[in-house]
């Protein structure tokens, strides 16, 4: 059996398989994922491989943008909007400028946002 499509069955089921609320998560691991791939292909000045990863971070905050349910986010639901929209322009401004520094500043902010929502599932299911 081919290991690696025995790997790829299994992701693919991971996916398919979760929840709403784990599906979120996911996006948001990979959303840390890309950024620090994304800033450590500026280091090496691998700019396609920066725009791409860069590119695939901004597309997880607009899907997070695009499904958030304003109707029932209340009050923190257009904060929550203005923290993506600033981290896209921060991710953008960092690719257009091929700046490490800029995708310094986003960074911890998505590995904060992975982290609310982290501890809003997790306390859920309590």
């Amino acid at each position: 059996m081919n290991t690696n499509n025995a790997y790829s069955k299994y992701k693919n089921n991971s996916v398919n398989f979760a929840s709403k609320e784990q599906q979120l998560l996911m996006l948001l691991d990979g959303a840390v994922k890309f950024a620090k791939i994304g800033r450590q292909a500026l280091t090496d000045s691998d700019y396609e491989r920066a725009n791409e990863n860069i590119k695939k971070t901004q597309s997880i905050f607009y899907e997070l943008i695009a499904t958030l349910d304003i109707n029932l986010s209340g009050e923190w639901g257009p904060k929550l909007i203005s923290v993506y929209k600033f981290i896209i322009d921060r991710l953008l401004n960092a690719n257009i400028r091929k700046d490490v520094s800029i995708i310094n500043e986003a960074i911890p902010l998505i590995e904060e946002v992975r982290d609310m929502w982290n501890q809003a599932y997790y306390a859920s299911k309590r």
